[in-house]
């Protein structure tokens, strides 16, 4: 059939991929206590996934502080794996001072691979990760992928990486500058956290 380009109509089975254990858990240390005293006190992390062009798939990692709701760092991928991962927490790192964070995410590979934690470790953070099959326990993060994509990827079409990789660079950019939030007395994230500092 492949010499003579012949193809079945009949849909492949899609192989079945063995769910590797993780290398490391982490306790629910955050226990959904999602408010913060102090900038870069508590961080929730997760990657979602967006679609441009004819199918064709991009995926973006995201930091989020709880205390201002900000985004403190941001990667947009063409992978989902532990290189985007990597990258969004180091960018995160590089931020700090004095702080060490509690990071939260959910129990992704990325986050239970031994390159997160190692890192984790270096920068003398605590990390935190949801209870098997609890979304919630990640809801700040999960609340924000909602609010992106109702306000901002659901409105436009996008052809290429590039056009999706704008539009993602200046949603954030105005959630973070410009979008008032009443929790936040009516302020930006950034600018409450400028009030504060």
């Amino acid at each position: 059939m492949k010499i003579s380009k012949l193809r079945s109509v009949i849909r492949v089975k899609k192989k079945q991929y063995k769910h590797s254990p993780p290398q490391h858990v982490a306790e629910n240390v955050l226990n959904r206590q999602f408010t913060a005293e102090k900038p870069n006190n508590k961080w929730v992390t997760d990657v979602t996934e967006f679609k441009y062009g004819r199918s064709k798939k991009a995926y973006l990692s995201a930091i989020r502080d709880l205390y201002d709701g900000s985004i403190v760092s941001y990667v947009l991928g063409h992978s989902n794996n532990n290189q985007l991962v990597f990258k969004t927490l180091e960018q995160a790192i590089s931020i700090l001072t004095v702080e060490r964070p509690i990071i939260h995410s959910d129990r992704g590979f990325q986050y239970t691979s031994h390159g997160f934690k190692r890192r984790i470790d270096a920068a003398k953070m605590t990390q935190s990760m949801s209870r098997v099959g609890r979304c919630i326990d990640n809801s700040p993060m999960e609340s924000f992928w909602s609010t992106l994509k109702c306000e901002k990827y659901y409105l436009s079409k996008y052809e290429t990486f590039e056009e999706l990789s704008f539009a993602i660079d200046e949603y954030i950019h105005f959630y973070n500058h410009n979008r008032y939030q009443k929790r936040l007395n009516g302020l930006s994230p950034i600018e409450y956290r400028t009030k504060a500092a």
